[in-house]
């Protein structure tokens, strides 16, 4: 049987047909009810089930895997885009996607395993706690700043705490101050413990230790590059990873006349963060990446150098992960296939 299921958080419409019998049929399933559970269990034989990408359906992928079914995951701008009519409603996506894997042009996608989903959540998890503790930082500083002292980042040296702390400030002000001292410590605490944890996961991960070889990169840099990109085989260029993470300018050309844009944004945002991140540490201990960065800065703002330099980096990762070379074994990669490695000699 193959099911082409249109996903929603609370019920779902799926369109199927049974290439045995010849038997078709449509249906909704509610959730709440157990009703979508039922049908799927009470399958003679294994099922293959076709669903767009979309939020809120781990425990439904997981449900049909453990029943036996096979279960893929399809890019929902491309399913969108192969159909050329403007009309859509839960029933026609549904049989379109049984449509497409009828016909062998459903667009699936590579999806992480349980374990690399539940490692994703101690990166994710962390990230959210260091945007809660700027949060407060930046709350702490709005109070010292009316009192008119600006310090910037020296308030959060020794002296300057010392200071803020000891600033006169009426009641209601003075708990806030104290509240908000509380909840930043709170989250220093929980952050260093998932550091920890997230070093440990690191040194554990062959790939994490290879990518941490590289001048900039981190455990954290390292696992969440693992974690997204997961078999860089599938990729047969660099040039198509920098794609695949946002990295590259859009492009609207016609007629002879090449016209780009800012980068595309497409993909893993927090990847591209981290990137970001760590190619900003590596122009400052790689040599090559230093001396590309600041020849880039003469004729480029410095945010389009900072981009570049993050694309450079995660072509690099990728393929040290690809050729198994660690820094500085591979100190340059064409992103071009056709084009042979240049290695330190």
């Amino acid at each position: 049987m193959i099911i082409g299921c249109d996903y929603h958080p609370s019920w779902q419409q799926i369109c199927w047909v049974d290439t045995a019998t010849g038997e078709t049929g449509e249906q909704k399933l509610e959730h709440a009810s157990g009703e979508a559970a039922r049908f799927y269990r009470q399958l003679r034989a294994p099922a293959l089930i076709g669903m767009e990408s979309t939020g809120n359906c781990q425990w439904f992928v997981e449900m049909a895997t453990e029943t036996g079914h096979d279960v893929w995951i399809g890019d929902a701008a491309k399913i969108r885009a192969s159909d050329s009519r403007q009309q859509k409603h839960d029933r026609r996506d549904a049989a379109l996607i049984l449509k497409l894997l009828l016909e062998g042009r459903f667009p699936r996608i590579w999806i992480p395993s349980g374990e690399e989903k539940d490692l994703r959540q101690l990166l994710i998890h962390r990230y959210k706690l260091v945007r809660i503790r700027a949060q407060v930082k930046n709350e702490l500083q709005h109070l010292a700043m009316n009192q008119g002292v600006t310090k910037k980042r020296k308030l959060w040296s020794k002296t300057g705490e010392k200071v803020l702390r000891e600033l006169p400030l009426k009641p209601w002000a003075s708990q806030r101050r104290k509240d908000l001292f509380r909840i930043r410590e709170m989250l220093n605490a929980q952050i260093d413990v998932l550091d920890q944890a997230v070093v440990e996961v690191a040194e554990k991960n062959e790939k994490a230790r290879l990518l941490m070889t590289q001048p900039g990169v981190g455990p954290i840099t390292s696992m969440a590059f693992v974690l997204t990109m997961g078999d860089v085989n599938r990729f047969q260029r660099g040039k198509q990873v920098a794609s695949y993470l946002g990295l590259i300018p859009r492009e609207y050309s016609s007629g002879g006349h090449q016209r780009f844009g800012s980068i595309s944004k497409q993909g893993n945002r927090f990847m591209r963060m981290l990137l970001v991140e760590a190619a900003q540490c590596a122009v400052r201990c790689d040599p090559g990446m230093r001396s590309e960065y600041l020849h880039r800065c003469h004729r480029k703002a410095k945010g389009v150098a900072k981009v570049a330099a993050a694309r450079k980096l995660a072509i690099r990762l990728y393929w040290m992960l690809r050729t198994n070379t660690g820094y500085p074994g591979v100190v340059r990669v064409e992103s071009s296939s056709r084009v042979p490695l240049v290695s330190a000699s």
